[in-house]
């Protein structure tokens, strides 16, 4: 009997593009929480300004697509430093979690572009 394993996305490994030298990054802070993989699309809380996974059904500011998350973060009980592509990117929507249609428009707004 074989064993079949998956292995999650590498750090960065949804990027097809960025800006020059590091303009389409970010240091970011993420709220204190579950391990996050990279690529995982991210909004911003209203009350403290951490982000966070988004959640388009969510009314604390969260339901806004505002960047990816560029490497995986381990679990934690409190705000992680981080790296968030956030502009001026194309990134392969297969490679995401969490995009649905409200959060593809979300980034292109924010002129991250989902493939």
């Amino acid at each position: 009997m074989r064993n079949i394993k998956v292995e999650g996305n590498h750090t960065g490994e949804y990027l097809l593009s960025e800006g020059q030298g590091n303009i389409s990054r970010e240091a970011i802070v993420v709220a204190a929480g579950p391990f996050l993989p990279a690529g995982q699309v991210l909004g911003i809380k209203t009350v403290g300004g951490e982000y966070v996974p988004y959640n388009n059904a969510a009314n604390d500011g969260s339901e806004v697509a505002v960047g990816i998350l560029y490497a995986p973060l381990p679990e934690s009980i409190v705000p992680r430093r981080a790296v968030g592509h956030v502009r001026l990117c194309e990134v392969s929507a297969e490679r995401l979690t969490g995009l649905d249609v409200a959060g593809r428009a979300d980034l292109k707004a924010r002129n991250v572009i989902v493939r």
